[in-house]
């Protein structure tokens, strides 16, 4: 089983588009941090939420948001433009849970969106 449950605030505004077949993603990026003092460290978390959650949520996942999520992590490698391997860790959200509340977004405490998606989605294009 692969799913992975963390906190953390979102580094900028969620962006809400549409797959080729017409399937809703929001992609939002978290800051997680973990470790104490000179040993803290922040490990960035790029997020995908489908489906009718994905629309719904998007006008609150505002930059600074704190969030609470849960999905299946995976991590990814790429190549950077200077030829160097490059690693992200990315998470497809099953549940989301707005923790707190931000004047910006205008939403209250506590919001939640949990809850599986149902049926076979098509994977995040990039």
């Amino acid at each position: 089983m692969n799913v992975w449950t963390f906190t953390g605030n979102l580094g900028r505004d969620a962006e809400l588009r549409h797959t080729q077949t017409g399937l809703q993603v929001t992609n939002f990026s978290v800051a997680v941090r973990s470790g104490y003092g000179e040993r803290e460290q922040t490990t960035w978390v790029k997020c995908a939420l489908f489906g009718k959650r994905a629309e719904a949520l998007t006008p609150y996942l505002k930059t600074g948001q704190s969030v609470a999520v849960s999905g299946e992590a995976t991590l990814r490698k790429w190549q950077g433009q200077d030829g160097q391997d490059r690693f992200s860790l990315e998470v497809r959200v099953s549940e989301i849970d707005l923790q707190g509340s931000r004047d910006t977004a205008g939403g209250s405490a506590g919001q939640q969106a949990n809850g599986r998606q149902a049926g076979a989605q098509e994977p995040q294009q990039r």
